[in-house]
């Protein structure tokens, strides 16, 4: 089955909170008169998320990501708009709805300290009213592709950060969701840890598994999702590739340079120096890679006894910074 799971148009997101000040005169006044301001958390967004995708959701803290996040999984209502998730309004129908979804909270646990894993998957079970059969085989291939079998029967609190969220992805998954709703699942993992979580969620992607990924870890990022929602200060402000996403920042590129004698400083207006690691070695931007060739190629032919010369991108997590900057 094709189309799009998710559509929202026009979604806007407003509250009220109080003005304390800073000082100890300020917040006795508070008691007793209030000066209120309205904060917009979201503003008019609107987009539509296929069917069996891999969605980043990226923007700095107090964006607009957890509000839009809140509202798509029915626990808050917007102020304006509509959104609707595998048909269902979602805070109108909560009930319905979310047998059909999952989500996994790199900060917020499902699993209950003392008791092993697979007696929280039980729970589920019976929350979930999963018939016996198609939780015994849904279990056992979630616990195959996580490598948890064994794990799973310790308790909980004896269990690695990795094991637990390996455990977190099967107690979310456990349903058969259509969608799964993933807010920084890496979060604190070491580096097998994190490239065995990723290589589950692209093969239950595989399977035709929805994701929406927020998170701050940028290799998360480029290792899943094959499209990014930037937003910002509650309007999203790019939605498409990261490659289109660098595009769309300017053609920008990182030169390093390794020499056998000091190296001296490029004269081109298109070149910035960014680093300088020793005298033999310097590592510049290139602001546009599309006119600024030309102008380098010059430059680095004055230059003698190059020994090494790297043209890389620019690390995403640069590209995103400029963006919230921009």
């Amino acid at each position: 089955m094709t189309g799009n799971i998710i559509t929202v148009n026009g979604l806007c997101k407003e509250y009220k909170t109080h003005l304390r000040g800073d000082k100890f005169t300020d917040a006795v006044k508070s008691m007793f008169v209030r000066k209120y301001v309205t904060v917009e958390a979201l503003k008019n967004v609107s987009l539509s998320v296929a069917r069996g995708s891999i969605v980043g959701l990226l923007g700095p803290n107090g964006a607009g990501k957890s509000t839009l996040i809140k509202i798509l999984t029915g626990i808050m209502y917007p102020t304006s708009g509509s959104a609707e998730v595998l048909g269902y309004i979602p805070w109108k129908q909560r009930l319905r709805y979310v047998g059909h979804i999952g989500a996994v909270f790199g900060q917020k646990s499902q699993l209950i300290w003392d008791i092993p894993p697979v007696d929280a998957f039980r729970m589920n079970k019976e929350i979930y009213a999963i018939p016996g059969e198609v939780y015994k085989k849904r279990l056992e291939e979630l616990a195959e592709l996580f490598d948890v079998t064994e794990v799973s029967r310790k308790p909980t609190r004896v269990l690695s950060l990795g094991e637990r969220m390996k455990c977190e992805f099967i107690m979310a998954l456990l349903h058969g969701p259509e969608i799964v709703f993933l807010d920084e699942p890496t979060i604190g993992l070491d580096v097998i840890a994190k490239s065995k979580v990723r290589d589950c969620v692209t093969a239950l992607n595989k399977q035709g598994v929805t994701f929406i990924l927020t998170t701050h870890d940028m290799d998360d990022v480029e290792s899943l999702a094959e499209r990014v929602v930037v937003i910002n200060h509650g309007e999203i402000g790019f939605d498409g590739s990261l490659s289109d996403l660098r595009h769309h920042l300017g053609e920008k590129k990182l030169v390093r340079i390794t020499t056998e004698t000091p190296l001296k400083e490029l004269a081109s207006q298109s070149l910035q120096l960014l680093a300088r690691p020793s005298e033999f070695e310097a590592v510049f931007e290139l602001s546009d890679a599309s006119k600024g060739f030309d102008a380098l190629m010059r430059e680095l032919g004055k230059i003698r006894g190059i020994t090494d010369i790297a043209i890389e991108e620019p690390p995403i997590e640069e590209v995103i910074k400029t963006f919230y900057q921009a």
